[in-house]
């Protein structure tokens, strides 16, 4: 059953405008030597300056590469942005330099003080080493793909028009559609965990003797042995989002706003208490593990499937105030379920995954969208019968004497040759040029 908005959304035959979401992507990836070791190499010089591109930065580690793509209005261009700048960063890498392909890095030495911290000025450097003496260098290193989500202007336009008792401004519109969607990504995060979780297993050194668990699991990096930050989010509306924030930090558990790295997080305004004034202007979803299966990290079925959800959470009634936080903490308990569950048996959960397949299936049939989603969902709904399907599983039949080493170098080996053999790969970082995000389109674009 649709909401009101969902159901004036339908009878305008906007539909197709909840799947026109705007995408950004972020990927994370190790830089590492021939043999899996991290990278002794400089930050690449022909790719600009680290401190000034934001396009292709680093993150916690000096080895730690980030690459950003500019918005993009569809699933195939937000790939295809990717793919050239991940190519401009292969291109650039040291003779024998490759870039880690698994969200769990690769095995990292004992010393972990060797490790190097980004180098992204002195306030962000001090922030990183304080960061580092409270979680430790491991629980910094895990790598993942973040999506950022912004919702057609069409659907924003027409939810102001038609409920002008509700929202006074198109801020207040923006601000309750985009909590409605962080409430189902956060309240589903588990069966996200469940089809993508691509982390079984830690490489040497990341965990101290003994601390890590004692089997396989979905997903390190989702579970609480991944990411080092366990602060949980209030997503109840804004102002209450903000002000468990604040609290976090007054109370010394976040060192800065800044710190609050939750799965999904609001964004606007670079500054938290300035966020009320324009409002919500995007979403962060960061529930995404690497799929080493792609040289970029993530796959174009994956974004069609993650701007199903976001489509299907926008039609469909939201959350009752009083009940948000019980129902998210009780989301946040079913996903650490679900990241430590040994990846070969099934979900504890496969009842109520199986049904929501069925109910993005119908909701995908009702509003008409094309094969491709079809196929999706035909996947993932053979993730959820057959557990041996997801990429966690998958990953253990590459296990040699407990590491990932040699599938992960084989998989790097194969993506470098394959950028090198790019014809005339983008070269527009070189000279230090700081792209607009509208300069760096059209780039890419050629």
């Amino acid at each position: 059953m649709f909401s009101q908005i969902g159901q004036l959304i339908f009878d305008n035959e906007a539909v197709a405008k909840t799947q026109d979401f705007t995408m950004g992507l972020e990927i994370e990836m190790q830089r590492v030597d021939e043999n899996g070791n991290i990278s002794q190499e400089p930050y690449p010089s022909a790719i600009g300056d680290e401190k000034t591109n934001p396009w292709i930065t680093n993150d916690f580690l000096e080895t730690m590469s980030e690459t950003v793509t500019p918005s993009a209005q569809h699933a195939l261009d937000a790939m295809h942005y990717l793919y050239v700048i991940n190519n401009s960063l292969r291109s650039a890498l040291a003779p024998g330099e490759l870039l880690w392909p698994l969200s769990m890095p690769p095995r990292l030495p004992k010393d972990k003080r060797k490790l190097r911290l980004a180098k992204m000025g002195p306030e962000k450097e001090a922030y990183l080493k304080e960061w580092a003496k409270r979680h430790g260098y491991s629980q910094g290193t895990p790598c993942g793909a973040h999506i950022n989500l912004s919702i057609d202007q069409h659907v924003i336009a027409l939810v102001q028009k038609h409920f002008p008792g509700k929202f006074k401004d198109e801020r207040e519109v923006r601000n309750y559609l985009y909590t409605i969607l962080a409430q189902g990504f956060v309240r589903y995060r588990w069966f996200i965990t469940y089809l993508f979780g691509a982390s079984p297993i830690a490489e040497a050194n990341y965990f101290e003797n003994g601390q890590g668990p004692q089997h396989p699991l979905r997903s390190i990096r989702q579970s609480k042995y991944g990411f080092g930050t366990k602060f949980t989010g209030d997503f109840t509306n804004l102002d209450r989002y903000i002000a468990r924030i604040e609290k976090g930090v007054k109370d010394g558990v976040l060192t800065s706003d800044y710190e609050f790295h939750g799965s999904v997080r609001f964004k606007g305004n670079r500054n938290l208490k300035d966020l009320p004034k324009n409002g919500i202007e995007y979403l962060e979803l960061r529930m995404l593990d690497l799929d080493p299966s792609s040289s970029v990290g993530i796959r174009t079925g994956t974004l069609r499937f993650i701007r199903l959800l976001a489509s299907y959470f926008i039609m469909h009634p939201a959350l009752n105030e009083e009940e948000v936080n019980d129902i998210l903490k009780n989301a946040d308990k079913m996903n650490e379920v679900v990241a430590e569950e040994d990846p070969r048996e099934n979900c504890k959960y496969q009842a109520t995954a199986r049904a929501l397949v069925k109910s993005l299936e119908r909701y995908a049939n009702q509003i008409q969208l094309g094969p491709e989603y079809a196929e999706v969902l035909e996947d993932l709904e053979d993730r959820v019968e057959n557990p041996l399907t997801t990429p966690s599983a998958k990953l253990l039949n590459y296990v040699k004497d407990g590491s990932l080493t040699e599938y992960a170098l084989r998989r790097a080996k194969r993506y470098q040759v394959a950028a090198q053999e790019s014809i005339n790969p983008f070269k527009g970082f070189e000279d230090g040029k700081i792209y607009s995000s509208d300069e760096l389109r059209k780039a890419l674009s050629r």
